[in-house]
């Protein structure tokens, strides 16, 4: 099987450079391959193991109607975070992290269902209400639209995370470890890598490196969800075929009868 991310694509991203050597987390040492001017270099080859890792864990969880969250915060992520989500169909984070967004779903739930509702066209929410009223009612939807834009539609716990740096989303990482949901993250020499179940190790600080990281797990996951629809017309193609053929026959049968009714016809 073929990397998903090329060594040159990801030396040429900077990918390799890590956090200054002071700043490091002595759990990443398995991941550095040097240390230079006072900046760890990260392991290139254990990036592209990771990520190989990772496309093929997202694939499995595809191919099983898993559902995927995407959480991206920070300045340099929140862009490429949503881009790739959207592409593959799947939920994303890209404004600040809720507190309680996986361990009090329930709310996060209700305040989703409060926000379509306020969305919702002709909505009896609005009537009777005075100009200042519904000014405060726009404040609270956009408040809540762009909270919740990128898991409106989700209406259970995702099978599993796609974090951009595991430092700076470690509420987000917490809440998923609470819930036992299994977490892929972007880690770099300041984080624990053990904090995670698929730590991906890369300069979490470069857009580039960001952005052909992220673009190979959506990647993976699209190409799985466009596989499973390829397999179901399939299925559904060959379930078909016999209907189709005992029709063709029934068809047949009856053309036949038809037209040797006409000749006996003609023969009297």
């Amino acid at each position: 099987m073929s990397s998903k991310v090329k060594f040159e694509d990801l030396l040429s991203t900077g990918a390799h450079f890590g956090h200054v050597t002071r700043k490091w987390s002595p759990n990443f040492k398995d991941y550095i391959y040097l240390e230079k001017n006072g900046v760890h270099i990260i392991n290139l080859e254990s990036t592209i193991e990771a990520v190989d890792k990772a496309c093929s864990y997202v694939k499995k969880l595809v191919s099983n109607n898993g559902e995927i969250l995407f959480v991206g915060t920070k300045k340099q992520a929140q862009d490429i975070v949503q881009q790739e989500a959207d592409k593959c169909s799947m939920f994303y984070i890209v404004e600040r992290w809720l507190g309680g967004t996986l361990t009090n779903f329930s709310t996060i739930k209700k305040s989703i269902k409060r926000l379509k509702m306020l969305e919702k066209e002709g909505s009896n929410v609005y009537e009777n209400m005075t100009k200042k009223e519904t000014q405060m009612l726009n404040r609270e939807k956009l408040k809540l639209a762009d909270q919740h834009r990128g898991i409106k539609d989700m209406k259970r716990l995702p099978d599993a995370l796609i974090v951009v740096d595991a430092q700076y989303e470690d509420t987000a990482i917490r809440e998923a470890r609470r819930l036992e949901i299994p977490v892929i993250a972007i880690v770099d020499s300041n984080t624990d890598p053990r904090k995670v179940q698929y730590p991906i190790p890369a300069n979490d600080d470069s857009m580039r490196t960001i952005q052909i990281i992220i673009s190979a797990l959506s990647d993976s996951i699209l190409q799985e969800k466009l596989k499973g629809s390829k397999d179901l017309e399939k299925k559904s193609d060959s379930t078909e075929a016999p209907y189709k053929e005992k029709n063709d026959n029934i068809s047949n049968n009856a053309d036949k009868t038809t037209q040797n009714e006409h000749l006996a016809e003609e023969e009297e």
